[in-house]
């Protein structure tokens, strides 16, 4: 694989097979940045779970307490009478059957989060299949269904971040900017990782954090000892 000369530059700073505390590893990922723009960090988790069975999923969402760096545009899907209290309260698009319409025919996605009330998931559930495989879903278990519009809209713009797990078991999620130093990139991180282990699945045997790995956009990946975290 082609590697540019920044990317380079930036390996050349890390041990690939060293197992870095996480607040050094922050602190690389920090000085290691060569990108022209701020780039966005990345903690990528892989655990010692199968994700094929029930019992041993691993779900879940947190507010970062440093938020993550990007604007979220947040799509609600409500009743009429509650399209202006969504507004007020800082959504960014809020409908119902026009909203699923528009995304059906138009193959439209200028989201990042969809939230949507109880009363309207019989309507938002036909879109299972098209926002299911983006992980934009809304469910009950991530807060993005709910009564309350201004707390879950207020949470998402806040820094709310969903974890899951992939088909390989792995939690890939956004724990801020290289912009925002080592010390706020390690407070997002521990509550994240705190976050993780307490979702730990009771079925679960055998070591549960099997590698922890943190990266920069255009960075090389920097591996975390997660057991030092805490």
């Amino acid at each position: 694989m082609f590697r540019g000369k920044n990317y380079k530059e930036s390996e050349k700073l890390i041990d690939k097979q060293a197992l870095y505390d996480p607040r050094e590893a922050f602190d690389l990922i920090c000085k290691a940045s060569r990108a022209k723009f701020d780039e966005t960090v990345e903690l990528h988790v892989k655990l010692g779970v199968d994700s094929r069975h029930a019992d041993q999923q691993v779900r879940g969402a947190i507010v970062l307490p440093n938020g993550t760096g990007k604007t979220r545009r947040v799509l609600v899907f409500c009743k009429p009478e509650r399209e202006e209290e969504a507004k007020a309260a800082g959504a960014d698009f809020a409908g119902g059957a026009d909203l699923v319409q528009k995304i059906q025919t138009e193959n439209w996605f200028d989201f990042d989060v969809v939230i949507a009330t109880p009363d309207m998931m019989g309507t938002v559930g036909r879109l299972g299949k098209v926002l299911g495989p983006k992980g934009l879903m809304p469910s009950p278990k991530a807060g993005t269904v709910t009564p309350n519009l201004t707390q879950a809209i207020a949470e998402v713009k806040a820094g709310k971040i969903e974890y899951r797990l992939d088909k390989t078991n792995i939690i890939h999620c956004p724990i801020g900017k290289v912009s925002f130093g080592m010390d706020k990139l390690y407070e997002n991180y521990e509550t994240l990782i705190t976050a993780i282990i307490k979702a730990r699945p009771a079925a679960t045997k055998g070591q549960y954090i099997k590698s922890c790995v943190t990266a920069s956009t255009m960075g090389p990946g920097i591996k975390i000892n997660a057991q030092k975290q805490l």
